[in-house]
């Protein structure tokens, strides 16, 4: 099943089920937003998988077109967003690359990032200042219902509903003064953007498995690839970091984890940051060539199955917040 939250006024916007070929949406009667669909989960779940069904076979009563730049996150607005850091890859080349004390990984990386403005798929995104060193990171996401307190790895995944893309946007010129107050991201962590759907594991098939979603999530910056690298490489999967997640506290419905950075080491993976494409051209080539993000610059992701997008795509301009 496929679900989007589309734009009607409201701050939380309007449930809609939306076709497998993201062709087509409907709105279902009840829920009519997507925090009431996963605190609902086991109450409402038949029914839109029967919308869903009816909505692919073309019975679907009241369909109507879905237009993804009338999408807004999935969830608008969320309790919670913390955000893992679980690609291996990633924090090695940072590492090498900047001469960083390595980090502690006995634990799964994480910290809690603002989840109040979440942005659509097509929204402008506005910073103050591009010498702040902005920058994209794609990223899988999942969201849960209600976790137990303490629930270990194959529990806690269990409660895993739907699973997301993101572009966790991040302003490297500001991350350094606040990783060493100790207290975690503010400046440096804007608001966060997602695909216009949000899909249910059955729609991932084969490639879900291992707590992991194992297809590569493609990234380009002005029309240019910077990377496809495969979302499965994650050093920890998704049950681990939601047990970690769950260690001192339950998770209520609504959460989203995620997986960090993608970053894979075949060759030809290329990166899904520009902070890794530096690092690596600093270690390869001894002198980063490639800037961060200014004004004007459009980021796309997208991630596909058989030729064709699942979650739809990311495909963003950066804009001045102060015109």
């Amino acid at each position: 099943m496929k679900l989007a939250t589309l734009k009607d006024g409201s701050r939380d916007g309007r449930l809609a089920v939306v076709s497998r070929d993201l062709a087509w949406a409907v709105y279902p009667g009840e829920p009519r937003t997507m925090q009431a669909a996963l605190e609902r989960w086991d109450d409402v779940e038949a029914t839109l998988t029967a919308l869903y069904d009816q909505l692919n076979a073309g019975n679907a009563a009241d369909a109507f077109a879905f237009d993804p730049h009338n999408a807004m996150a999935p969830l608008p607005r969320a309790y919670q967003w913390l955000d893992g850091s679980a690609y291996t890859n990633h924090g090695q080349w940072m590492e090498r690359a900047f001469n960083l004390t390595p980090i502690d990984t006995t634990l799964p990386l994480m910290y809690q990032g603002g989840s109040d403005d979440l942005l659509g798929p097509h929204d402008d995104v506005p910073f103050r200042d591009d010498a702040h060193g902005i920058d994209c990171e794609a990223e899988v996401v999942v969201v849960v219902d209600d976790v137990p307190f303490g629930a270990k790895a194959a529990d806690a995944a269990a409660h895993i509903r739907l699973v997301m893309l993101a572009n966790d946007w991040s302003l490297r010129g500001l991350q350094p003064r606040e990783m060493k107050t100790g207290f975690g991201f503010i400046h440096a962590k804007p608001s966060t953007s997602f695909a216009p759907v949000a899909v249910t594991l059955d729609e991932l098939g084969e490639h879900w498995h291992d707590d992991r979603l194992h297809l590569p999530l493609a990234v380009d910056i002005n029309d240019r690839r910077i990377g496809q690298p495969n979302a499965g490489e994650m050093s920890v999967g998704f049950g681990r970091l939601l047990e970690h997640a769950a260690f001192t506290r339950r998770l209520r419905a609504g959460t989203l984890i995620g997986s960090g950075t993608v970053s894979d080491a075949a060759d030809g993976a290329g990166s899904a940051a520009l902070a890794e494409v530096r690092a690596i051209e600093q270690v390869t080539q001894g002198q980063i060539r490639t800037p961060f993000l200014t004004f004007g610059d459009r980021v796309r992701m997208d991630m596909q199955r058989d030729g064709a997008s699942i979650f739809g795509v990311i495909d963003q301009q950066v804009v001045s917040a102060l015109g």
